[in-house]
């Protein structure tokens, strides 16, 4: 959600921070900010609203220059997106900065005792009530660092803060309380890194650090104190090495980083296979799980946590592991988990699934996994993220950054993994033999190349693009494992198109559904040879009855779909497992182009943000 972007060193901090932003955007934001501690000797703050071009127009007329300082991006929870709001928020002498990401569920009570000593308040924000906070504690300690910490020890609900001042110009103070954000610390020579996601800092550094929940961090020049919110120093941390290239997050030859994104997925599906699966033999080695064989033989159930498009992805997964590793499985949104007091113990495996690894809803229903002391796994994308350092098991999507805010790649390998688990599953507790195993190993070596075969066929989208993008309602229909696949085809649409569109299981639609089908609904309809192929053909014929446009993803050589359809769009055939993703690469093509064609935001999406670190 938020981005914040921190530096000291011998260079100008300005440009480093405003490039690290840019970094950022895919979060989602609608305002910017940094503070510098001038060469004069005084914090300098520049904000404006919407585009990050707007800051750096500001910026560009009226240059800040200093060798300290942070930026932040903002999305609004607490007052509108408008200058007054942005971050970084100042105290009321004009020498303390705070960037913040979470929310401050005490602002109200604390804004109010600080009113009731004198402080005015110059936004709308919870934000602000960090700030004059310190600067109370300052006035008594005469200490920053000791300031910072008693008032974040003041401050309920999840909060990533970091704090600059004039008083002590040498250091910035990075803290994290809960699960809200990110706080990354990189490593330089002579000079350091803050940031709320990797990709910011990685044109500088590979060298990285991560704050857990409740410790701060006094990062200076040439090295950084770590300690707990109670002032105790901890033990040095761990530096870990990111692989990720800083040319990888950049769009290359592509228009928008969505497009280049779904056009990675055949590399990205080859290097979540590499090392896991032996292709001879089907045996499947997931070595970061971390789960004895005396707990996967003693599981009962497993339920998936995850939003949005990791929710639907593990939709999937709950047909892959209940038929590979005959364990039954429940879905839940992450949103929802812990308020209905879940039933869980020791035989139930929870498995999270979020690409960030920082989804505040999903980092919760974790955390209630653990108080019920059942195992818990993580499919995710970032490495070093909270998720991964909170769960007993890791899978990595291995796909590399996914800047755009519409999940494309992500969810491809988050089904790569999610197969892999369930076969791991299945041979570990005895119930998937090999021949079966070594048919899906089989395909799995066919597949990047059979995605890059529907790669191929771009210029068939966007005719299709240009057929349907006026049209205001759009219905997605598919069945057993494909019935996931239309959710997330239609959120695709909807996420970055704007376009209003439903997906369903195709064997509702006599139940309420049907009565919205007539010449001006497209209907998209998952119809390829799969067990419930023979229902998608009568599926077809009804909506065809009503007059309704049909769009049907089909594999060569259909008969019956493809016969009755308006328009078709082929996909290689494969085993019934992997035709989630034959089958939504095209239709991730579709919005995309689509959204094009409407003139639509597609990197960032209007109110949307790439991780969803509060509630």
């Amino acid at each position: 959600m938020c981005g914040i972007v921190g530096y000291v060193g011998r260079q100008g901090a300005a440009p480093i921070i405003l490039e690290g932003l840019q970094r950022l955007e895919y979060r989602g934001y609608d305002s910017a900010g940094l503070a510098v501690v001038a060469e004069n000797g005084h914090v300098e703050i520049r904000r404006d609203a919407g585009k990050l071009k707007n800051l750096c127009t500001r910026v560009e007329e009226s240059p800040i220059h200093g060798r300290i300082g942070v930026g932040h991006t903002r999305w609004a929870t607490h007052g509108p997106p408008t200058v007054r709001n942005a971050h970084p928020h100042r105290d009321r002498d004009g020498e303390i900065a705070v960037v913040h990401n979470g929310i401050v569920e005490n602002f109200l009570e604390l804004r109010s005792e600080l009113q009731s000593l004198g402080y005015e308040f110059r936004s709308d924000t919870d934000t602000e009530v960090i700030v004059q906070l310190i600067n109370h504690e300052y006035q008594a300690a005469g200490n920053l660092v000791q300031a910072v910490r008693r008032a974040l020890q003041r401050l309920k609900g999840p909060s990533a803060v970091v704090v600059l001042s004039s008083h002590e110009p040498d250091k910035l103070i990075v803290a994290r309380l809960g699960n809200a954000g990110g706080a990354v610390i990189g490593y330089g020579k002579g000079e350091m890194f803050i940031a709320s996601d990797i990709p910011a800092i990685l044109p500088h550094t590979r060298r990285m650090s991560f704050l857990e929940n409740r410790e701060m961090a006094v990062v200076m020049q040439d090295q950084v104190l770590f300690t707990d919110m109670s002032g105790k120093e901890l033990a040095a941390k761990e530096i870990h090495d990111i692989s990720w290239d800083a040319v990888s997050a950049a769009k290359g030859q592509y228009r928008h980083f969505m497009q280049k994104e779904i056009f990675e997925q055949a590399n990205a599906i080859t290097d979540t296979l590499r090392g896991r699966i032996d292709f001879v033999t089907g045996q499947v080695t997931l070595a970061d799980l971390h789960l004895s064989d005396e707990v996967l033989q003693a599981l009962h159930k497993v339920t998936i946590v995850a939003c949005g498009t990791s929710y639907y992805a593990g939709l999937i997964g709950k047909y892959l592991i209940e038929n590979l590793a005959r364990l039954p499985v429940e879905v839940d949104f992450g949103s929802e988990y812990r308020y209905r007091h879940p039933i869980l113990d020791t035989h139930t495996l929870v498995l999270a699934i979020t690409q960030s690894g920082e989804t505040v809803d999903t980092l919760a229903a974790l955390e209630e996994a653990r108080n019920h002391r059942a195992p818990t796994a993580v499919i995710v994308n970032a490495m070093g993220s909270q998720a991964t350092r909170v769960s007993d098991g890791v899978i990595t999507m291995q796909a590399g950054p996914e800047i755009g805010v519409a999940s494309t790649k992500a969810f491809t390998t988050s089904l790569i993994d999610l197969l892999l688990l369930a076969m791991y599953l299945g041979q570990q507790r005895g119930v998937l033999d090999v021949t079966s195993s070594q048919q899906i190993a089989h395909e799995l070596a066919l597949l990047p190349e059979r995605v890059g075969d529907v790669l191929a066929k771009d210029d068939h989208y966007q005719i299709l693009a240009r057929k349907y993008a006026n049209y205001s309602d759009f219905l997605y229909l598919g069945r057993g494992i494909n019935y996931p696949t239309a959710l997330e085809g239609a959120l695709k649409l909807k996420e970055i198109s704007y376009i209003h569109a439903e997906g369903y299981p195709a064997g509702e639609m006599k139940h309420g559904p049907i009565a919205l089908i007539d010449e001006n609904m497209p209907t998209v309809v998952i119809g390829v040879r799969d067990g419930v192929y023979d229902k998608m053909v009568s599926q077809v014929e009804q909506v065809k009855a009503r007059n309704g446009l049909v769009i049907a993803v089909v594999n060569p050589d259909d008969g019956a779909v493809g016969a009755k359809a308006d328009d078709i769009i082929e996909v290689p055939e494969t085993i019934e497992w992997l035709t989630p993703i034959l089958a939504v690469v095209p239709l991730q093509l579709l919005a995309y182009h689509i959204a094009v064609w409407r003139g639509s935001d597609v990197d960032q999406p209007r109110n949307l943000a790439k991780s969803v670190t509060v509630e």
